[in-house]
């Protein structure tokens, strides 16, 4: 751990200077809001990372659609026939 009375030597002069980057608001006038905007990558990114997202969730839907009517027609009637079994069983048994 660094001792805490650490100093600059004498001759390093300090050179720092404080400037806050101004932030772009826009103003939303009916409730005197202002909001910042984000900066331009950051805008990009998040706009391309949604546009992504919505065209594969299309595009996975449509290609999934087929598959998932077929294959619930497959076990809907296999459960049919599970029920008519059961139902054949249990009418033999009262028999």
């Amino acid at each position: 751990m660094p001792p805490s009375n650490r100093e600059a030597p004498k001759r390093v002069r300090e050179n720092r200077k404080e400037e806050t980057p101004s932030v772009p608001k826009l103003t939303i006038p009916v409730i005197d809001i202002q909001v910042p905007i984000p900066e331009t990558a950051v805008l990009v990114t998040a706009v391309t990372t949604a546009v992504v997202a919505v065209a594969t969730t299309s595009v996975t839907q449509s290609l999934f659609e087929p598959i998932k009517k077929k294959v619930q027609k497959q076990l809907q009637t296999k459960v049919n026939k599970w029920k008519e079994q059961r139902q054949k069983k249990k009418e033999s048994s009262e028999s």
